[in-house]
Order: structure tokens, then C-alpha cells, then sequence
């Protein structure tokens, strides 16, 4: 295994000792938790997090506009209900707690006990769980994939704006079922921690709905020039996505050049307007990867007004633009 570590065992508190000591703004408590340094004197508190490897999620979000915290489990891992705890008492100023979830057994579970012993302790505390990830047909066991990202800056909009809780939760269950993803490999990640492949891939053959944890997709198919790749990921997005107006996010998977990604961007753009639609945002980058995974996830949202002010707005967060 060629990785650049000291120990496997030292994987994520390194990672975040090293971020911590280039973002001024943030500190690490509880070993893995991470927390604006400044918390906020008032105004709903926006905590996320799951396993490691996604990175910058989680805890490259945690900044003025978008989390006040976010609590690091080990690679693919979800976080202990003790740390997730420790997050909720770290930022809760009275107003309010909201746990941005992904559907992931582990997290949801973590997550909700969490909440539970939060409530014990007079804390509000309230969920959402994301459920973007169109591979999985069974709507209620989907995936929490890059379109969660989306979710964190809208809630963080939303807490910016002074909105209650109850007010941020019931605006964040309208936009979430609009959220539609779809991702592709061609690689496998190499995970830090057993020093394993997360799936066997012949070097002609591509993952068509794979995971963020190197999950089985769709199908697992013979590699095609990048435009037949992208007409097989806008295809099942169009069998759940009819607007005519979207913000389109395109994210990499961690191993894939930004060159690609813009090549990929290209495609998308083109094979939308042969289909008359049109594109009003665009976000390209590494939002939600899967350690050196090589490949892209695209997410669909139909387009409003309201949803592009919120991701608009200004973050401190360094890896949402």
C-alpha cells in the first residue's frame, strides 16, 4: 500500500490536526470533532458528519454560513452517539440544534441516540436525513451522497438568516426529496486503514451508480468515451428529474483531475440543451469524494430562486463555491 501516512491507526486525528493548523477558524475537540472556533451567540447550530474519507466533507465545511460542527468518524465509519453528543453541547447556544444525516444505518442510528440524550439534557435538537442517491430504487433505504453538501449550505443559509428550527427543518424536508444523484468509477479507493481495494474493477469496465464507500451500483459495464457516460447518468436522472431549469453539481470522486471533471462538464452541458434545458448554476469540484476514488457523481435540483440565493451566499467555508 502506497499512502501518504505515518500510521494507520493516526489516519483521521493527523488529518485533522493538519487541517486545523491551515483553518484558523476551526479547533478540534473531543479528538474528532471539529468546531467553528467562534461559536455562535445566537441563531440555530448546523452539526453533520459520518465516516472519514469523504473529505472536504465533512469537516472542510465547518465555517461561518454552512456547520458549526461536524463530528469525524473513522474512514467509512460512522461516528460514536459520545461524540456526536459532545458536537451538539459544543455549539448549542439555546436556539436549537440541526443534525444533517445521511442515510447510512450507522449514522442514522448514531445520530438519533445522540438526539436522544441531547433531549435528556434539555437540549432541542431536530434531524434531517438525505437520501440523494438515485442508484438505490428503494426511496427510503437511498444513499446521503454529495447532494448532502448542498443540504449543509442551505441550512446554513437558512440559520444565517435567523430562521427557528422548526422553521430550517420543515424548508430542508421540501428541498431534500429534490435532490438527485447519480455517480459512476473507474477505480476503486484504496482504504487507508485496512490497506485494501473497497471493490475488484478490471481496467476496462467502469461502476455505473456506485456509492461514496465504493458501494455496489447499477450495473457494473464496459468503459465508453466520457459523452456516453454522461448520457447514461443523465438518462436515469431524467426518469426522476422533470424541471426545465436546473442547478447542476458536478463532483469528483477524490482521484479525478479538475481537468476531467471539466471535460465531464462540457458533456453535461451539452447533452442538457439537446434535451432544451438549461442550466441557471454550476458547481464543479471535489465536494463529497471517496478517498482516491476516480470517477464523478452528478446532482440534479430544479431550479428556484430561493434554493440559488442560499448557495450563493458567501461561505467562509474554503471548498464551496
Amino acid at each position: 500500500m502506497k499512502k501518504l501516512i505515518k500510521e494507520k491507526t493516526s489516519f483521521l486525528t493527523d488529518m485533522l490536526e493538519g487541517l486545523s493548523k491551515m483553518n484558523a477558524q476551526i479547533e478540534v475537540i473531543a479528538d474528532t470533532v471539529v468546531v467553528r472556533k467562534e461559536k455562535k451567540k445566537q441563531g440555530v447550530a448546523i452539526v453533520s458528519g459520518g465516516g472519514s474519507g469523504h473529505e472536504p466533507a465533512h469537516a472542510g465545511y465547518v465555517a461561518d454560513g454552512m456547520l458549526d460542527a461536524a463530528v469525524c468518524g473513522e474512514v467509512f465509519t460512522s461516528p460514536t452517539p459520545d461524540k456526536i453528543l459532545s458536537a451538539i453541547k459544543a455549539v448549542d447556544n439555546g436556539d436549537g440544534v440541526l443534525l444533517v444525516v445521511k442515510n447510512y444505518a450507522g449514522d442514522v442510528m448514531n445520530f438519533e441516540m445522540a438526539q436522544e440524550m441531547a433531549e435528556m439534557e434539555d437540549i432541542q435538537v431536530a434531524t434531517v436525513i438525505v437520501k440523494d442517491d438515485i442508484a438505490v430504487s428503494d426511496e427510503d433505504k437511498r444513499r446521503g451522497v454529495a447532494g448532502t453538501v448542498l443540504v449543509h449550505k442551505y441550512a446554513g443559509y437558512l440559520a444565517v438568516q435567523g430562521e427557528r428550527l422548526d422553521n430550517i427543518k420543515e424548508k430542508l424536508e421540501q428541498f431534500i426529496p429534490n435532490i438527485k444523484t447519480i455517480g459512476m468509477a473507474i477505480t476503486a479507493p484504496m482504504v487507508p486503514t485496512t490497506g485494501q481495494y473497497g471493490f475488484d474493477i478490471e481496467s476496462d469496465e467502469m461502476e455505473i451508480g456506485v456509492g461514496i464507500h465504493g458501494e455496489k451500483g447499477l450495473s457494473r459495464e464496459k468503459i465508453l468515451p466520457v459523452d456516453q457516460i454522461v448520457e447514461r447518468l443523465i438518462s436515469e436522472l431524467m426518469k426522476e428529474v422533470e424541471a426545465k431549469q436546473l442547478i447542476v453539481m458536478v463532483n469528483g470522486m477524490g482521484a479525478t483531475p479538475l481537468s476531467e471533471l471539466n471535460i465531464v462538464t462540457k458533456y453535461v452541458n451539452d447533452n442538457l440543451k439537446q434535451r432544451d434545458i438549461e442550466v441557471k448554476h454550476w458547481l464543479v469540484g471535489d465536494y463529497m469524494t471517496a478517498l482516491d476514488m476516480q470517477g464523478f457523481s452528478l446532482t440534479f435540483i430544479p431550479y428556484n430562486e430561493a434554493v440559488l440565493t442560499a448557495l450563493s451566499e458567501p461561505t467562509e467555508s474554503s471548498y464551496f463555491n
